[in-house]
Parts: structure tokens; C-alpha cells; sequence
């Protein structure tokens, strides 16, 4: 009788923990902003998310179409499989975020600090990245044509396998850059300088190469 007493009371024990641990999972409080629930998977297009401190968070797989960054702090932050199109991160801090298969269509990233992104099969075509700072940024297999990256540093970048057609990078510090196998079809590269550049198979057919240091000649 005392070991089944003993039995029983280790269950009404068990049970009890997995109940406590259930209700405080459901009752996990996430930071609210601008009425945006700031969580993954949250949806907040258009939310106004100007000048806050969103550093290491997880907002994986969320809506953020046309929301504004503008100014935040986003060091760190994990925005895998997002919907950013037509959001504005102009002069954000987007140090190491993890933009992997993130969609940032006609997005804004004008003055902003890219540097060292995860940005592996992002979504950036007609994007705007001038005077951006993507330097050590992982792009690989991304899409970014009619992209805009007038006076960007994109020094050391990965662009492998980049499908860049008709992007401008007009005036781009690009040095040893990763260009092998980037489809660069009627890119501009006018004075954009690639010295240093991995071109390995890089596609250059139609582009503007006027003024261009590094850039192959007669192609």
C-alpha cells in the first residue's frame, strides 16, 4: 500500500509540473509595439517600428510588408522566411541579421549597416541599398535585379550564384568581392571598383563597364 501511495503521489506530481509548464508557455509575454505583437510568425504589415531596440530577436517567418525600421537597432536579428516587401530600414543596424529566403522586394536599405548579413537566397529584386554598408554580406543565390547599390561598400561580399540582371552599382566599392557564377546581364558597374574580385564564370554580357576598376575588358 505505502509503494502504490508513493506511486501515486510521484504521478499527481508530474502532472502537476507538465500543467504549470503548459499554462506558463501559453501565458509567455511578448514585447508589444505599436500595437505589433513582436513574436514569430507575428503579422504587422505596415506597423511603424522606427528607431527601437529590436537587437537578437526572433521574427521568423513574420509579416512586416511595409512596415518602417527606420533608424532601429536590429544587430543580430533572426527575420529568416520574412515578408519584408516595401519595408524601410533606411540607417538601420542590421549587423549579422538573418535574412535567409527573406522576402525584400522593392524594399529600402538605403545608409544602412549590413554588414556580415546572412542574406542566402533572399528576395531583393528593385530593392534600394545606396550607401548601404554590405561588407562581408553572404547573398549567395539571392535575387537582386534592378536593385539599386549607388556608392555601396560591398567589400568582401558573397555574390555567388547572384541573379543580378540589370542591378546598379553605380560607383560600388566592391573589392574582393565573391562574383563567381553572378548573372550580371545589363548590369551597371560604371565606376564601381571590383579589384580583387572572384569572377569566375561571371556573366557580364551587356553590362556597363565605363570607368570600372577590375572589370574585364573587351568583354
Amino acid at each position: 500500500m505505502d509503494k502504490l501511495r508513493a506511486i501515486k503521489g510521484i504521478l499527481l506530481i508530474g502532472i502537476s509540473v507538465s500543467f504549470s509548464l503548459s499554462v506558463s508557455a501559453e501565458e509567455e509575454e511578448f514585447i508589444v509595439i505599436n500595437g505589433c505583437e513582436l513574436k514569430p510568425y507575428t503579422s504587422c504589415p505596415g506597423a511603424d517600428l522606427r528607431n527601437t531596440n529590436l537587437a537578437n530577436m526572433d521574427l521568423t517567418g513574420s509579416d512586416f510588408n511595409g512596415a518602417d525600421f527606420s533608424g532601429s537597432d536590429l544587430r543580430h536579428i533572426v527575420l529568416k522566411n520574412a515578408n519584408l516587401r516595401k519595408a524601410k530600414f533606411t540607417g538601420a543596424n542590421l549587423a549579422r541579421a538573418d535574412l535567409r529566403h527573406a522576402n525584400a522586394r522593392v524594399a529600402n536599405f538605403d545608409n544602412a549597416n549590413l554588414q556580415a548579413v546572412r542574406g542566402w537566397a533572399m528576395f531583393a529584386q528593385v530593392a534600394s541599398f545606396k550607401h548601404a554598408n554590405l561588407q562581408g554580406a553572404n547573398l549567395e543565390f539571392g535575387r537582386i535585379a534592378k536593385a539599386k547599390f549607388h556608392d555601396a561598400n560591398l567589400q568582401a561580399a558573397n555574390l555567388e550564384m547572384v541573379w543580378a540582371p540589370k542591378t546598379d552599382f553605380l560607383r560600388a566599392q566592391m573589392q574582393d568581392i565573391n562574383l563567381q557564377e553572378t548573372k550580371l546581364y545589363d548590369a551597371n558597374l560604371q565606376e564601381a571598383n571590383i579589384s580583387g574580385a572572384r569572377t569566375y564564370f561571371t556573366i557580364f554580357e551587356g553590362a556597363n563597364l565605363e570607368g570600372c576598376i577590375g572589370c574585364p575588358e573587351n568583354w
